[in-house]
């Protein structure tokens, strides 16, 4: 099996992207793919238990579902530190969700060591 990395930017303004992102990496990994999970920008407000419950994409469902799978399924969550400090995310946002907050340099790095990026 190959190795994903799902880089989601997209926050609560764009529910559809920001729940597709999480539903992508929620079925690779069920499929037995090695997945990681970075979010920045706007993605970074995913993090907030407030915006997950509220955020529904069409046709990709709703991230509360969403989100709470990736996380059982052991999926690794970074999130851009610097994105996260603007946006007010703060370390007990990301602690039940296994998520840590990571720089751009550790983003680089997981992209030239995944098979594949996907972005929303």
């Amino acid at each position: 099996m190959g190795s994903l990395l799902v880089h989601i930017t997209h926050g609560p303004d764009s529910p559809t992207r920001a729940a597709l992102g999480f539903l992508i990496a929620q079925n690779a990994k069920e499929a037995g793919h090695e997945v990681t999970v970075f979010c920045a920008g706007d993605a970074a407000y995913l993090m907030k238990d407030a915006v997950v419950q509220h955020t529904k994409g069409i046709g990709t469902g709703a991230l509360s579902d969403t989100l709470p799978a990736v996380v059982e399924l052991g999926v690794p969550i970074y999130v851009s530190g610097g994105s996260s400090k603007t946006r007010g995310v703060s370390e007990d946002d990301l602690a039940d969700k296994g998520a840590t907050f990571a720089t751009p340099a550790q983003l680089v790095e997981l992209t030239f060591a995944a098979d594949r990026v996907l972005c929303y």
